[in-house]
């Protein structure tokens, strides 16, 4: 293996953990948006106890689709740390 290549495979791990790191700001949004909405929720069951049922249920089908985008991010964060199919493209 000629310095080159090291250094190359040296770059494409480096850029690799930092971009992991930054997929990783991906989580905040569904963080806030979750305590956001779970907030609300609570405002909305005090203002109306009777309609608890509907209320949560909206409330958590709601923060299951803010999460995906957290997932996503985990997702894209392992792939570049531990996949990394950046690495198979040095020659």
């Amino acid at each position: 293996m000629n310095d080159s290549l090291i250094a190359g495979k040296a770059l494409i791990l480096a850029a690799s953990a930092i971009g992991a790191g930054l997929a990783m700001i991906g989580g905040i949004g569904p963080g806030i948006g979750q305590g956001f909405a779970a907030g609300k929720g609570a405002e909305a069951v005090g203002r109306q106890p009777e309609a608890q049922g509907d209320i949560i249920r909206t409330m958590l089908l709601g923060a299951a689709v803010a999460e995906t985008t957290g997932i996503y991010a985990l997702i894209i964060a392992l792939i570049l740390l531990f996949a990394n199919p950046l690495v198979g493209l040095l020659k």
